[in-house]
């Protein structure tokens, strides 16, 4: 499993940079290079690869351009005039270099190192199954207006969700989209939240509705339901329930089908323009591009990739949706100067290298107007994984820990939720962070229903409980190393950006 796992956000200064790219004049002197005709001869005896390229959003331009993919030895997967990324497929090894000198390409490069085959994530570590014995034993331990494994879910009571719910459970005119390797809407605990309509498969760029299509191609594909059910699983009598349990949840599927569930950017801007256009309020992002762990402008490839993803999530953005998205799982300061990235590509050979967090980015998470997401623990601690740091995480929410072991029936620091085939499991990860904020980001948006984007995300650091730096030096895993240094005061920090976020305080 790749992506299910470490986000990075920018630092203050890089919105600036990354502007460049919502005003879609990212690669300057485009608009003087000169048209490629249909009479270059394009090669094709190169890997078959997919490749993003960004334009000018008038049509005229978008027709031009399309003439010359096909001249190149590409062709065209789809078309998002609305905002100017064309998803290609081309086996020309030139092919990104000679579109990038087409007149109205604005940047352009390829979206894997890998060839394409026939048709990750910010969880830490495997899931644990919980049985039908243990299940059993939790749910004896229910009181009355609980679901049976409530008593498991410490997540809920430390965010005050569990309150929350009998205030406002939240309005089934709010849909949160999962964007994610899949959701099993036939989950007992999914099933009366889920909105079909709302949901599609995005792999490969181009949105299949056909009914089912969103969901996961098998149990191994868990991390999707997992997400849906920590943010809309029904107070129903059955198993857990969600931060946010009386609003929709949709499924948008972007990871690759095959055991890698790679997320490349193609199905990612096909999902932030497929959720914008029809009607999500919000999205949950607990994954990043692939395969790049840090996109770096200096590179034409990884440039692209960035134009494109932001082009699709300012365009959610516009559109009213908020998208929420995870800070990673590699307990990095993602403020500090440098880090090493030894894990890139990883579709083909990685490479290590060391680059700044200011000037390469993890998409979508360090996108403009993304809300990034620290994970705690039961104690309200940063969990051991989460990364962190100042003027980069804006909130924190319960991811698990591990090391932070609860008062629970099963003793398990991590997350319960739904996994498909109609069983349950803990996670733990920045991954399990996010939809809880998600989650609050939906009660106030059934609150406050004319709310933009930025006022929710506003709201979001208003109601939260920051409880400051720790004055101990920070020991994660309790091994004697001092682990991460928290840097800020009391309203905003490297740990907890504005604090954890409160259910209860978002819907009174």
């Amino acid at each position: 499993m790749a992506h299910l796992r470490s986000r990075r956000r920018l630092a203050l200064a890089v919105p600036v940079v990354l502007s460049l790219t919502a005003s879609l004049g990212f690669l300057p002197g485009a608009a003087s290079a000169a048209p490629l005709t249909a009479s270059a001869t394009p090669s094709a005896d190169g890997p078959n690869l997919a490749y993003v390229v960004n334009t000018r959003t008038d049509h005229r331009t978008i027709e031009s351009v399309e003439k010359a993919i096909s001249a190149a030895g590409g062709t065209v997967v789809i078309a998002y005039e609305k905002i100017g990324v064309i998803v290609v497929h081309s086996a020309n090894p030139d092919f990104g270099k000679q579109i990038r000198a087409v007149r109205g390409v604005q940047s352009a490069g390829a979206t894997r190192t890998a060839p394409l085959t026939a048709a990750g994530t910010t969880d830490e570590g495997a899931a644990q199954m919980l049985s039908a014995a243990e299940a059993a034993k939790v749910s004896r331990t229910a009181t009355a207006g609980e679901e049976p494994l409530e008593a498991d879910q410490w997540d809920l009571r430390a965010i005050g969700a569990d309150k929350a719910a009998k205030t406002n459970p939240g309005s089934k005119n709010v849909t949160v989209a999962v964007i994610d390797v899949g959701v099993d809407d036939t989950h007992p605990d999914i099933a009366p939240n889920f909105s079909p309509s709302q949901s599609a498969n995005c792999v490969g760029g181009k949105p299949d509705t056909t009914y089912g299509a969103w969901r996961p191609v098998d149990a191994d594909h868990y991390h999707g339901t997992h997400v849906a059910g920590e943010i809309a699983a029904a107070r129903n009598g059955i198993g857990v329930a969600g931060v946010a349990p009386g609003v929709k949840v949709s499924g948008i599927t972007v990871a690759e089908p095959d055991a890698s569930q790679l997320f490349y950017p193609e199905s990612v801007v096909c999902a932030f323009v497929f959720a914008a256009d029809h009607g999500v309020e919000i999205t949950n992002n607990s994954y990043y591009v692939d395969p790049w762990l840090y996109n770096c402008l200096d590179d034409p490839d990884q440039r692209a990739i960035v134009d494109a993803v932001n082009r699709a999530q300012l365009y959610a953005q516009k559109k009213g949706t908020l998208n929420v998205a995870a800070a990673g799982n590699s307990n990095d300061d993602l403020d500090s100067n440098a880090l090493v990235d030894a894990s890139s590509p990883d579709d083909s050979t990685a490479v290590t290298r060391t680059v700044d967090p200011h000037k390469c980015f993890d998409v979508p998470t360090q996108l403009p107007g993304v809300v990034t997401v620290a994970s705690t623990g039961v104690t309200g601690a940063k969990s051991y994984f989460s990364s962190y740091g100042k003027g980069v995480i804006d909130v924190a929410a319960p991811g698990g820990d591990k090391y932070q072991i609860p008062d629970t029936p099963s003793k398990n620091g991590r997350i319960l939720s739904t996994m498909p085939n109609n069983q349950y499991g803990f996670l733990q990860g920045t991954s399990m962070a996010t939809p809880h904020v998600a989650g609050v980001a939906a009660l106030l948006k059934s609150k406050y229903p004319w709310a933009s984007p930025a006022q929710l995300q506003a709201l979001l650091k208003a109601e939260a409980d920051n409880p400051g730096c720790p004055t101990a030096p920070y020991d994660g895993n309790g091994d004697g190393v001092v682990d991460a240094t928290c840097v800020g005061g009391k309203h905003v920090n490297g740990f907890y950006g504005a604090g954890i976020v409160n259910a209860l305080r978002a819907v009174k």
